[in-house]
């Protein structure tokens, strides 16, 4: 089970982000940035790893090597709040749901504002 935000942009589907570690944004960040749109995560991303590049001079290649796992695996954990960000942006928070899938919070989310 997992942990969704929903949210509830006017005259469109409710939005669910799950709360949930994205080894897309740990893996491959820039493509995952660019194909969810989340254009702060990207600028972010390449201002890191410049700044890494950049600090390799003075801390060594393999120093800098763990620095950007490091910072991999935070995109992972923090892909879901970039995500949620650009979700309020477009609507309203409707509420926490847990469930299965994305399918089925919208789902318990629709029943619940209908009854």
């Amino acid at each position: 089970m997992t942990l969704y935000s929903l949210y509830a942009p006017k005259n469109q589907a409710p939005l669910a982000v799950a709360d949930r570690f994205s080894w897309s944004a740990a893996l491959v960040p820039p493509l995952h940035a660019l194909a969810h749109g989340l254009w702060l995560m990207l600028a972010l991303w390449v201002t890191k790893v410049v700044a890494l590049g950049v600090a390799s001079l003075w801390i060594g290649g393999e120093a800098a090597f763990w620095c950007y796992v490091l910072l991999a695996i935070w995109l992972g954990f923090a892909a879901s709040e970039f995500h949620r960000r650009k979700a309020e942006q477009a609507g309203a928070f409707a509420g926490d749901w847990i469930a299965d899938d994305a399918d089925a919070a919208t789902v318990a989310y629709l029943k619940q504002r209908a009854g």
